[in-house]
């Protein structure tokens, strides 16, 4: 007996799925969106997509371990997840890594996390370079230790030629503080009479923001349960959709990114108009 071939064509798609697809698939020859996510329409896959990765030191000591313990558990995860985004052709992956809040933490457990970030980048820079993947921090470096600044700056240098996507990791970062430096130095441009008031526009601004050359995020994904945003991207994700799921950072596995991309593409982005068609 012949068994009919259920796999999913890019003949079963309409065209602007084709459309999605043959983008993905030109920039990121390696990304399968078709056989991992079958019943989604690559035009409704995510092109960026924010994470809010929470309950690492939960994680822990639900396990009776030091909350850096957590910290370990989660960049195995930042790890698998990136690679599966990466498959999906999704195209920029940022991660809320360290917060310029996070300094109130005792200092053992940020010297851990600092020690954790050098570690991890000297790890991943390999296979950053092999996957084509291009890696970019936002957030101030000043303040950080030399060695985790080094590390930083290594594999920015390293991964500046990749195409196929990129991965972004907000470290001593705080939106409103990235906001007041966008404002600072626009202001700074039209004291040196480069620009004007009136030329200032969101997109101008946006220029002038650290996420500068990326898309703002189409998804934001916040673990462990938690409601709000923590000062994180405010300005990119006026208008991003956002699944929060109760799973522990450590525990997010692909199947977690999956389920939040299908919520996603489940959902009908208006933009304030009545639907996509109207905003487009």
């Amino acid at each position: 007996m012949t068994v009919a071939n259920t796999v999913p064509t890019q003949a079963d798609l309409d065209a602007p799925g084709q459309a999605a697809l043959e983008r993905i698939r030109a920039r990121n020859p390696g990304a399968d969106p078709r056989g991992l996510l079958p019943d989604v329409n690559p035009a409704r896959l995510p092109r960026h997509v924010a994470i809010i990765m929470d309950g690492n030191g939960r994680w822990a000591t639900a396990r009776g371990f030091p909350r850096e313990f957590g910290h370990r558990n989660g960049a195995a995860t930042v790890r698998a997840v990136v690679r599966h985004a990466g498959r999906l052709g999704v195209e920029a992956i940022t991660l809320y890594s360290f917060s310029l809040e996070n300094w109130k933490r005792p200092a053992a457990e940020v010297e851990a996390l600092m020690q954790l970030c050098r570690v991890y980048l000297e790890g991943e820079e390999r296979e950053l370079v092999s996957e084509g993947i291009r890696f970019r921090v936002i957030g101030r470096r000043d303040g950080l230790p030399a060695p985790v600044v080094e590390a930083i700056e290594r594999v920015e240098r390293a991964t500046a030629a990749n195409t196929r996507a990129t991965l972004c990791l907000a470290i001593n970062y705080g939106s409103r503080d990235e906001i007041v430096g966008a404002a600072r130095r626009l202001a700074g441009e039209v004291a040196a009479g480069a620009l004007t008031p009136a030329q200032i526009t969101e997109s101008v601004l946006a220029e002038r923001l650290d996420t500068a050359g990326l898309p703002d995020p189409d998804l934001l994904i916040r673990t462990a349960g938690e409601m709000r945003l923590s000062n994180f991207l405010l300005w990119q994700v006026s208008y991003a959709e956002i699944v929060v799921t109760p799973t522990l950072w450590p525990d997010f596995r692909a199947a977690d990114l999956d389920a939040a991309i299908r919520e996603y593409a489940s959902r009908t982005r208006r933009y304030g108009a009545v639907d996509e068609a109207s905003h487009a």
